[in-house]
C-alpha cells in the first residue's frame, strides 16, 4: 500500500515544473486517490479469488476463470482501441464486476436446480 501511495504522489510530483506547497498538496491527494483506487480494484479481485477457493472451489474452475478472462480481454482491446491505460484498465475492471455477478447468478440457479432436484 505504501509503495502504491509513493508512486502516486511521486508521478505527480513528476508531472510539477516546481515543487511548492500547492503542488506537494496535490501529490499526496493523488497518491491518496491512487491508494483507495488500487484498494478498490485490486481488493476486490482478491477477494474474489480468496472467496472462490474458500467455498470449496479451485482456481482452475471455469466459472472461476470466465470473469478473469473477458476483463483481460476487455482491457486489451479499450486500451488499444482509446489507447489509454487508465480506460483500460477500468473497462477490466468493470467487464469483470459485470460476468462475475452474471457467472455467479448462473452458478447459482444451477445449483438450486440441482439442489431442487437431489430431495
Amino acid at each position: 500500500m505504501l509503495v502504491v501511495f509513493l508512486v502516486g504522489s511521486a508521478g505527480s510530483l513528476h508531472r510539477a515544473d516546481t515543487i511548492t506547497a500547492g503542488t506537494t498538496l496535490r501529490a499526496v491527494v493523488s497518491g491518496l486517490f491512487g491508494l483507495v483506487l488500487f484498494q478498490f480494484t485490486v481488493g476486490n479481485g482478491w477477494g474474489y479469488a480468496v472467496e472462490y477457493h474458500g467455498t470449496g472451489g479451485e482456481w482452475t474452475d471455469l466459472p472461476f476463470l470466465i470473469p478473469l478472462v473477458v476483463a483481460a480481454v476487455a482491457g486489451v482491446a479499450v486500451t488499444t482501441q482509446i489507447e489509454s491505460v487508465g480506460l483500460g484498465a477500468w473497462g477490466a475492471f468493470w467487464a469483470f464486476v459485470v460476468v462475475a455477478a452474471v457467472v455467479a447468478l448462473g452458478v447459482r440457479i444451477a445449483a438450486g436446480y440441482r439442489g431442487a432436484g437431489a430431495r
